[in-house]
């Protein structure tokens, strides 16, 4: 087991905390990836909620009210697309996608990340795919969207083969409107928006009330 190095945050990466989450984790995070198509996959109906462009981020809400995501896609083979989610409950995903990729939906991997300000070593994930591309998604500790807005940089790689390696630049500012974006979905919840109570009178399947009442006649 790598021993940490001084700029390592005290988090759900930390070494001597990833024995333990590891086997918590495999099946939320197996959860996680049943979830995740939907989440990917929200990003261009969600521009019809409250969305709007920060530099090169695009910041959404979500359609069920429950949090917000930063998406932002990078010119790449394949095209790269980065999404993170941050919920009203405070937890965070990271999800990486790319067309050229192999991942499978559910396939279980282990990668390294790393920011300029922290890193997470063999760092648990799962495949998914999203709009004809694979990837994977996973989850950090509550500080990761700070470091993330403060960090010029993400690496990813798989043991030692590189997986990516994507520039922050403006993430100080998107995560800040993320933030914004979750606390009023916090405060104003949509989740039954749009909702309203149907009359006593209507039945759930008018249909097949108006079809009994004609066999009566």
């Amino acid at each position: 087991m790598p021993m940490p190095t001084p700029r390592q945050p005290i988090d759900s990466a930390a070494p001597f905390a990833r024995p333990r989450l590891r086997a918590i984790a495999r099946p939320v995070f197996v959860a996680i990836a049943c979830v995740a198509g939907l989440f990917a996959g929200d990003r261009a109906s969600a521009r019809d909620y409250a969305s709007r462009d920060i530099g090169d981020w695009t910041v959404a809400a979500s359609k069920d009210g429950k949090g917000c995501f930063l998406t932002r896609e990078y010119e790449r083979n394949g095209g790269t697309r980065l999404l993170l989610g941050l919920d009203i409950d405070g937890t965070n995903r990271l999800s990486v996608l790319n067309a050229n990729w192999s991942i499978k939906p559910k396939d279980q991997l282990k990668l390294n990340f790393r920011l300029s300000n922290s890193s997470y070593p063999a760092h648990f994930a799962v495949g998914i795919a999203s709009d004809g591309q694979q990837g994977f998604v996973t989850s950090f500790g509550a500080q990761f969207p700070a470091y993330f807005a403060a960090s010029g940089s993400l690496d990813i790689s798989r043991g030692d083969v590189p997986v990516e390696r994507l520039s922050l630049d403006g993430g100080k500012a998107a995560v800040a409107a993320l933030r914004k974006c979750v606390a009023a979905q916090r405060e104003n919840p949509v989740a039954t928006a749009g909702r309203k109570a149907r009359s006593d009178d209507i039945p759930a399947d008018p249909f097949a009330v108006s079809s009994r009442k004609s066999k009566k006649k």
